[in-house]
């Protein structure tokens, strides 16, 4: 088991950035990433980062704008947004599991909110 705690959320103007961290509860050999849902919609994985933060992926809508990193020796994942758009806004869920792609992560967070106001 581990436990995973976001911060870093807030309200946002369209064009700024925000960084969000997530702690984990112990050291976490394994992919993680981040999940975002906006209401009335499913949850959508935006990126992910393998164990050893070689290799990440991310969806189409966030390439270029969104940065995922870990510092392992910390227990913290992190994703930095940058020019922020109103369609960005969602809860964002820390997750962590066991296999790559992460499709179906096992661990979840329990979310941190980013609101972008135009």
């Amino acid at each position: 088991q581990v436990q995973l705690v976001e911060s870093g959320g807030g309200l946002v103007q369209a064009g700024g950035s925000l960084r969000l961290s997530c702690e984990a509860s112990r050291r976490t050999v394994s992919p993680m990433g981040w999940f975002r849902q906006t209401p009335g919609k499913d949850r959508e994985s935006v990126a992910a980062i393998t164990w050893n933060g070689e290799t990440t992926a991310y969806a189409d809508s966030v390439k270029g704008r969104f940065t995922i990193s870990r510092d392992n020796s910390k227990n913290m994942l992190y994703l930095q947004i940058n020019t922020l758009k109103p369609e960005d806004t969602a809860v964002y869920y820390c997750v962590a599991g066991t296999t790559w792609p992460l499709r179906e992560p096992g661990f979840w967070g329990q979310g941190t909110q980013v609101t972008v106001s135009s």
